[in-house]
């Protein structure tokens, strides 16, 4: 469309079908150059040699680039291409490789789009094909009751923040990588790096990945992604990741099938804390987690902090169903600490409460109740809270210590005193104690938090 470079008036496109035959313009072309990174200039790459070749919308991959990472825009006079966030580990220079997929509707050329809306379509991709890529920047892009079918490697991608406050309801995204180990799959359906995304009611089968949402405001709500795959002790990737920490994001109502939530900071060129808020404002609630045939150390939401310091800021995970087939897990969560591990020491305000766990090993709650029954006499009672603190956390807070019963001396009398509590005690800082005036035996429920 040579005569229009934007659109910010309403306009939709609405029922039909688009249609990818089996031929070579769907091809996915792929370019490697070398180009210089500094986080100094966190959204740029410089010094690009054959600049002119790599295309806007270009998926770049290379050492110390994580997911989704996409050409905006790009400058063949000064050798520099703008890229739709930071890179967490790419300082330096090396050889980029850069990846243009095929889609049957593309956005991309437009500097703009605004308030666009596509309605009952059916993409059929045909495995040769992705489905829709956005422009750079825009606002109010919506689709609903659509079909993404069999795309290529993309069902909907954003290579800029054409995706602010992108809105994307009752859609179904069919993969055809349906047979394929879940770790090998290419195919995911949607990236976002603006902010204000919601996505309601979809229904994803057996993708890479369902969401990988680097903005802030997200509204993720009745969805059903599904990402398993047939082997035993499978591997299982993320349905969602977040990477950015601060995310906003509200987690409500969905169907989590053998996948999991993940929650990053992948898109930051300084990773390591720094007087940010760390990892915060996350609500995962009322919703159903199912895992089938599983090692037992999966996970269902996992922290994954690239660099040093972190913390868990602000967090609810309330009301949802955990469930296994085919076997046990350990907890539902955890850390992945192959960057780095989180400062237990900072956690604020978490909350694990009315979560129900089946064929779970060890619950996960924040305040934990631990029921303590001591039959030797003695002033220190040494109450273990571990594994069932959230995300290893230590025993930093003590809300009550309520005896059972009563507590007998070694003269077999009552007795009645208030005893006093030592927080962070043992190796791991995930024990309290409980210290009376003198020896006693009989039991106590004690009410711990990691925050």
């Amino acid at each position: 469309m040579p005569n229009r470079v934007s659109y910010s008036t309403r306009r939709v496109i609405r029922n039909g079908q688009f249609y990818a035959n089996d031929n070579a313009a769907w091809d996915i072309d792929v370019v490697t150059s070398q180009a210089s990174y500094s986080p100094s200039n966190a959204k740029v790459l410089s010094g690009v040699v054959n600049v002119a070749n790599i295309a806007i919308g270009s998926l770049v991959e290379g050492s110390g680039v994580e997911r989704e990472v996409y050409v905006r825009a790009k400058n063949e006079a000064t050798q520099e291409i703008t890229l739709n966030t930071e890179l967490y580990d790419a300082d330096g220079t090396q050889t980029f490789t850069f990846r243009r997929f095929k889609y049957l509707l593309d956005f991309s050329g437009f500097e703009r789009i605004d308030k666009i809306g596509l309605e009952s379509i059916e993409f059929q991709c045909n495995f040769r094909s992705s489905g829709i890529c956005l422009a750079p920047t825009g606002v109010a892009f919506r689709i609903s009751d659509c079909f993404i079918s069999r795309p290529r490697r993309r069902g909907i991608t954003s290579p800029g923040e054409g995706c602010q406050g992108l809105t994307v309801d009752r859609c179904q995204f069919l993969s055809e990588e349906g047979g394929v180990l879940a770790q090998d799959r290419e195919s995911l359906v949607l990236n976002a790096q603006g902010s204000d995304v919601k996505l309601r009611d979809n229904r994803s089968t057996r993708f890479r990945h369902f969401a990988i949402l680097g903005g802030t405001g997200s509204i993720i709500t009745g969805n059903h992604f599904y990402q398993g795959d047939n082997a035993d002790d499978g591997l299982r990737l993320a349905g969602i990741a977040f990477t950015t920490t601060n995310c906003r994001a509200i987690v409500n109502g969905n169907y989590v099938d053998n996948c999991f939530i993940e929650w990053t900071n992948e898109h930051d060129s300084a990773p390591d804390y720094n007087s940010e808020l760390s990892f915060s404002q996350l609500n995962i609630s009322d919703n159903v987690f199912l895992v089938s045939h599983v090692a037992p150390w999966f996970s269902f939401i996992i922290v994954k902090p690239y660099g040093a310091n972190h913390y868990v800021n602000q967090m609810v995970v309330q009301g949802n169903l955990f469930r296994t087939i085919g076997g046990s897990i350990d907890k539902v969560e955890k850390v992945d600490t192959s960057f780095a591990d989180l400062d237990h020491d900072r956690a604020v305000n978490v909350t694990f409460s009315d979560n129900m766990f089946k064929l779970i090993e060890h619950g996960t709650y924040n305040p934990l109740l631990v029921n303590h029954e001591e039959a030797t006499l003695s002033t220190v009672w040494t109450v273990d809270c571990a594994p069932n603190l959230p995300f290893g956390g230590f025993a930093r807070n003590v809300e009550s210590v309520q005896p059972i019963g009563p507590l007998k001396n070694a003269a077999n009398v009552k007795r009645f005193e208030q005893p006093y509590v030592n927080l962070k005690v043992g190796p791991n800082s995930d024990q309290v104690e409980v210290v009376f005036d003198q020896a006693v035996i009989g039991e106590v429920a004690v009410k711990v938090r990691m925050d």
